[in-house]
Parts: structure tokens; sequence; C-alpha cells
């Protein structure tokens, strides 16, 4: 069990990885070995999600997330499988916890009197420059 907080476990059969050949340039090494983590989490089909928190977790996820709600994740940040591995599930982890976390609602406020005037008179000092752009009067 993968533990997200107190009230969210995901099972580890849950999450799948594949290794890939990391990209960008290498050593000996780059074209041998598959080093990168592709971790792939089915959110739409996660018993231990509450639906709130899945609806959450895929408008955070973004482009990540498949067309069938799959959220895929590259680790390719280190040179061993078993550091993008951690670094993979930790990311998880972190984005499960912050779709667990329930957004404040805004509490609507009120423009102060002094920003008020501010604006006005800002639009005032503006509209008299471009009042003195107009036609000049013609002289006979």
């Amino acid at each position: 069990m993968i533990r997200i907080n107190d009230h969210i476990a995901i099972d580890d059969g849950e999450v799948s990885e594949s290794f890939i050949r990391s990209s960008g340039p290498g050593g000996q090494n780059v074209n041998k070995l598959a080093t990168a983590v592709q971790l792939r989490f089915d959110v739409r089909h996660s018993p231990s999600l509450p639906n709130e928190v899945r609806a959450r977790l895929e408008r955070i996820a973004g482009r990540r997330l498949t067309r069938d709600g799959v959220l895929v994740i590259t680790a390719q940040r280190h040179r061993t499988q078993e550091r993008n591995r951690d670094d993979a599930l930790t990311r998880l982890i972190e984005m499960i916890r912050a779709a667990a976390v329930r957004p404040t609602p805004r509490r609507p406020t009120r423009p102060t009197l002094g920003s008020k005037v501010r604006r006005l008179e800002g639009k005032k000092r503006r509209g008299g420059i471009k009042a003195l752009r107009g036609a000049k009067p013609v002289e006979d």
C-alpha cells in the first residue's frame, strides 16, 4: 500500500511501471540501459480515490492524463532506475496530496475608497491627454 494521507491509500497494483531509455546526452551506457521510468496510474477507475479528489487530480494532471484517464509520469532526472522510480512515485504522491486538499472558497471583497479615487483620477488624467489630441481650430 502507498500511503498518501490519513484517508487515502493506493494499492501497489494500481500503479504500473515501465522502463524506457532516457533522452538527452549520455556516455557509453545511454544506448544500452533503460533508466527512465514511465509510471502509469488509472485515475478514473481507481477505487482508492474519492470522486472529488479524482476530479481535482484530473484537472491538476493536465496533459499528463490520457484520454482513457490514465496519468502518465515520466522520470528521467537521475542516472539509475531506482532513483527514477522513487522520483516518479514521489511526484505521483505529491499530485494526489495536492488534489486531496479542498480549495478554500474565494471570499468576495470590495475595492477601498482610496483605490476607487486613484482609479478615477488616472482615468481623468488619461482622458485629458487624449482630449489634447483633438483637431486644432482653423485660424482665418
